[in-house]
């Protein structure tokens, strides 16, 4: 070998394969738009639907971010980045996700246009990380004090975050509901009042309509009595909870009984007998008129428990048991043997009742419960999942709300009020990363841009029209969706969390600054799928498309 060559290195298998540089950078970008587009279109009251059909043939309608994101078979590692974002969103406060991956998308068509002028990608997302950390402060000047007291501003939470949805017509049920719920669960603190997602069942059932949804204080649990010979109905019920099966304890190791003659057989059955028989005198001795066990109950128990009287209910979902607790003031116990009075939870009737063809245990009037139930009804499967989706949003805004104990209002007016705030602050800062500042305050402006596209107006006259009143009239003036006209958000009952908005601008720009710092992407060998298996793509997912995930969404 002449001198002064070297001999090339090779680290990385034949079979891998790796994008530097630009072609890297342009391809993260690329599935990141594409998923911030496809659910750009749903954004707002004007919003539109989507069908997601699985490979099994499930079909999903719904307009939801967080489930469209989470049904969408995604496999590009930076579009699963920009949908975790959505997942964020939706575990910290239960709604505005399509939002905060909105926000991510443009972010990174920000970046993309910074990059074609030369600007770094340190700077960059200096810039987006600075912008982002300020934007934070302005958010906290614009939020309006809020207690739970408040029940007309927290039903205009909880109504905002239905708007648009296949419920909408019968929203006040669901917006009553909602807010009925947290207001019966929530707990006082030094500063305010919280509440726990945790102590709200919602339970559903086809039939009906959405209006015939219904809140317990108390809880509903999709179960019939054991046995036919136990009541139906009791009132003034004292509910023993239990986590363990009344059945006789199988041992340990494989063992074999040898059985000579019937007596000894029958001996055997009577002792078995006897030990459930113990079981649910220690039941009744409590004083309990009720059993709920976690757990199996043996069909010689369930008759024991039928001749006392007991109405008793097996195989309760952990969850159940633990609501039930907070719901009744009960113990959860353990080993029956220890069941006193003292364990025992109180409601005024549990009674069972027949709800379109289905069997249901309704445990209720409890004394102001900590957890409660809500049965949602409706017509159709497709239309109760969608209520219960649209309920459970409702719910979390308003958690979030009487937790942080601020509000914004809505409409694309805190994020008009912030993109005007921060290209302010980018005048304020030297350099290139002004660029990057001011490019994250463009960004803002795509949502209520989306806001303006999904009703039906042009986006550049509505976006003059915002600008123009907030400079004269104040932040609170929004886009109402419905007539186009640009109107105070707060007296029209347009009104969201804050920390709904702060999160997503958080977890968006978190996103979109990761994806910029990347600038080389080693995707390994792709492992040979089963027999039968998916469609190929480019190996290990890697970024040079969208492999299988998301067909015909480029």
């Amino acid at each position: 070998m002449p001198s002064g060559q070297q001999q090339p290195i090779f680290i990385l298998s034949d079979d891998a394969e790796r994008t530097k540089g630009r072609d890297a950078q342009e391809s993260n970008f690329r599935a990141g738009k594409v998923v911030g587009e496809s659910v750009k279109s749903t954004l707002g009251p004007k919003g539109m639907d989507k069908m997601l059909v699985s490979g099994l043939g499930d079909v999903v309608i719904t307009n939801d971010g967080a489930t469209i994101l989470d049904e969408m078979d995604i496999e590009h590692p930076a579009a699963k980045m920009i949908a975790e974002v959505a997942e964020t969103q939706e575990d910290e406060v239960g709604d505005g996700t399509t939002t905060a991956v909105v926000l991510a998308s443009k972010l990174l068509d920000q970046a993309e246009e910074l990059l074609d002028q030369g600007i770094h990608p340190t700077t960059i997302a200096s810039g987006f990380s600075r912008a982002a950390e300020k934007a934070q402060d302005f958010l906290d000047e614009l939020a309006n004090e809020i207690s739970i007291e408040d029940e007309e501003i927290l039903q205009q939470v909880a109504k905002t975050a239905m708007t648009g949805k296949k419920v909408e017509a019968n929203v006040g049920t669901l917006t009553d509901l909602s807010v009925d719920a947290v207001s019966q669960v929530a707990e006082g603190t030094d500063g305010g009042s919280t509440a726990s997602m945790d102590d709200i069942a919602i339970e559903k059932q086809v039939g009906g309509s959405i209006d015939d949804s219904f809140m317990v204080n108390g809880l509903v649990i999709d179960k019939e009595r054991v046995h036919p010979g136990m009541p139906k109905k009791v009132e003034d019920a004292k509910i023993a909870l239990v986590n363990t099966a009344l059945e006789v304890k199988e041992t340990e190791a494989d063992s074999e009984i040898s059985v000579s003659s019937p007596d000894e057989l029958q001996s055997f059955l009577d002792h078995e007998e006897e030990e459930l028989r113990e079981m649910v005198d220690n039941v009744k001795e409590s004083g309990a008129n009720v059993l709920v066990c976690q757990k199996g109950i043996d069909d010689i128990a369930q008759h024991f428990l039928s001749q006392e009287g007991i109405v008793a209910v097996r195989r309760a979902k952990k969850s159940d048991m633990e609501k039930l607790a907070r719901a009744t003031g009960g113990t959860v116990v353990t080993n029956i043997d220890d069941l006193t009075e003292n364990d025992l939870g109180e409601a005024g009737l549990v009674e069972e009742r027949k709800v379109s063809g289905s069997e249901m245990t309704f445990i209720e009037e409890c004394k102001n419960p900590k957890a409660v139930s809500v049965l949602v009804r409706g017509g159709t499967e497709h239309i109760v999942d969608e209520a219960e989706r649209s309920l459970t949003d409702a719910i979390n805004v308003v958690i979030s709300s009487i937790k942080s104990g601020k509000v914004l209002a809505g409409g694309g007016s805190s994020e008009i009020e912030l993109s005007m705030k921060i290209s302010d602050f980018a005048d304020t800062i030297g350099g290139k990363e002004a660029l990057a500042v001011r490019s994250f305050a463009e960004a803002l402006e795509a949502l209520p841009r989306a806001l303006s596209e999904n009703a039906g107006f042009d986006p550049i006259d509505k976006l003059v029209e915002l600008r123009s009143k907030h400079e004269e009239e104040g932040s609170e003036y929004g886009l109402d969706a419905y007539t186009g006209k640009v109107q105070n958000m707060l007296e029209n009952g347009v009104v969201e969390p804050l920390p709904v908005k702060s999160q997503a601008v958080s977890s968006g720009s978190e996103a979109a600054v990761m994806i910029i710092r990347i600038d080389d992407v080693i995707a390994a060998a792709e492992q040979e799928a089963p027999a039968g298996g998916g469609p190929g793509g480019a190996p290990g997912g890697a970024p040079g498309g969208m492999p299988g995930g998301m067909p015909g969404m480029m």
